[in-house]
């Protein structure tokens, strides 16, 4: 996917609505409600945080279309994963996925979460968060935009509202 540096942030009203009625139909036939994720952090660069941030800024506004951050695994739907699996950190990504009540899904973002990225190797590093837990959608890039990341979790949603 490729965007244009003066097409961002022109979102056609049509198009937005669009993509909101196709968000919450799928997140309502899976689970109800509108889709609650909780970011997992095993070793990052910080480089994907910044784009997971700016889902939240006005230009992609992620609570419009249902989506929202929570603080807890608990109330999460979704385990969002960035960074390369660390040593010190495989336990705490478990346990997250441990408390994350079912139906769950684990997304990892950007290369280091898919197999390790620029770190891979390290004697720190395990490879991707697929060592540890299921993966069940892969966003690679270093790091991939927040239009990218939006797409996946619209295609993660509305494969698995069938």
């Amino acid at each position: 996917m490729s965007l244009k540096p003066e097409t961002i942030g022109q979102a056609d009203p049509e198009t937005t609505a669009a993509l909101r009625a196709r968000l919450e139909a799928a997140a309502q036939t899976r689970l109800g409600r509108s889709l609650a994720i909780r970011h997992v952090n095993t070793g990052s660069c910080n480089g994907c945080e910044q784009e997971l941030r700016a889902l939240n800024n006005v230009v992609y506004g992620l609570e419009r279309f249902g989506l929202r951050f929570v603080e807890s695994p608990r109330h999460a739907d979704v385990l969002l994963v960035t960074g390369p699996l660390t040593r010190n950190l495989k336990a705490a990504l478990e346990q997250a996925w441990d408390a994350t009540p079912d139906p769950k899904w684990v997304v990892a973002v950007g290369d280091c979460a898919v197999d390790g990225g620029v770190f891979k190797g390290s004697y720190a590093v395990l490879g991707g968060s697929g060592l540890s837990i299921p993966v069940d959608l892969k966003i690679g890039g270093c790091p991939p935009p927040p239009a990218q990341i939006l797409a996946g979790l619209r295609s993660l949603l509305e494969a698995n509202a069938r």
